[in-house]
């Protein structure tokens, strides 16, 4: 079984990730610590609110030094959610800029609405078209709805690291991934069994 250390930077739906983890057969633990994370073979990064709280957060804690160490130096799989993975660009740009943990290139913009129809934040399902055939979507059927809760998005400076898009606000990035590190826009705790899908496919990586 898959020990999962869910990231406690103290801004995120805890407890409700880590029981879609033990739904899912891994075997979730919710810590700062760097020894539980030293430990685990999957890591989540969670998170709900502000690009520069969440990285002052982590660096209070140190945990991105630690999270460093274990996926860009030791290959563990890591899934950012929500701000989690807005939270693994270079920078953002929320009240000013702030550097973020810089496992995938790009920067966090906020959504510009395109017409009077369009509501910021973003609260609700929508379609996720997949881009090729990355394994984190497999299994999933094209064009699924996922749930999201966001007003900021993320603006990949590399192509091959986008792997799903959704036609929302002119369109935006709703997953990412570059070798072990990968990110979704959506919450797939709340996304029923399609979000369920795509946990168990990441524990299987």
């Amino acid at each position: 079984m898959n020990r999962v250390a869910i990231v406690d930077y103290g801004m995120g739906n805890l407890d409700s990730v880590a029981r879609a983890v033990e739904e899912c057969g891994g075997d979730p633990v919710v810590t700062d610590r760097a020894a539980d994370l030293e430990t685990a073979n999957r890591i989540i990064l969670p998170g709900v609110g502000a690009f520069p709280e969440g990285m002052r957060n982590i660096r209070f804690r140190s945990l991105d030094r630690i999270l460093r160490e274990q996926v860009a130096d030791k290959g563990i799989p890591l899934l950012g959610i929500c701000l989690g993975m807005q939270l693994l660009a270079s920078r953002g740009l929320e009240g000013g800029e702030t550097e973020g943990l810089g496992f995938i290139d790009g920067e966090v913009r906020r959504l510009v609405p395109g017409g009077e129809d369009v509501r910021i934040p973003h609260v609700g399902w929508n379609e996720v078209v997949v881009e090729g055939d990355p394994p984190l979507f497999r299994g999933i059927q094209p064009g699924k709805d996922f749930y999201f809760v966001h007003s900021y998005h993320f603006c990949c400076t590399r192509r091959e690291d986008v792997l799903a898009r959704t036609p929302y606000c002119g369109g935006f990035v709703a997953a990412v991934g570059r070798g072990p590190v990968f990110g979704v826009q959506f919450h797939p705790e709340k996304s029923q069994r399609t979000g369920f899908r795509l946990l168990r496919n990441f524990l299987g990586l």
